[in-house]
């Protein structure tokens, strides 16, 4: 009997620093209204799978969305100011 636990070292070797660095744990946090802009569209989406189109749902799902689209507008902006040296 093998054991897979043996063999794993040698295909993953010795992993130097697997904690995420401060320039990636940044760029999360600008990113996280977005991620949660997603989490709430996909969410509503999900709810809406098996019920019908109300007024209210349709209005629930716009709101999602656009909810998402002025995150990423607001995350292109900033990115936008920065390369162009603007402080914000």
């Amino acid at each position: 009997m093998k054991y897979i636990a043996a063999l794993q070292t040698a295909v993953t070797g010795t992993l130097p620093d697997i904690e995420p660095t401060d320039a990636e744990l940044d760029a999360i946090v600008r990113e996280e209204p977005l991620l949660l802009a997603e989490q709430e569209l996909l969410d509503v989406q999900i709810a809406l799978l098996d019920r019908p189109q109300t007024s209210l749902a349709k209005r629930r799902l716009r709101r999602a969305a656009n909810k998402v689209l002025a995150a990423r507008t607001e995350i292109a902006n900033r990115a936008a100011a920065v390369r162009t040296g603007v402080a914000a």
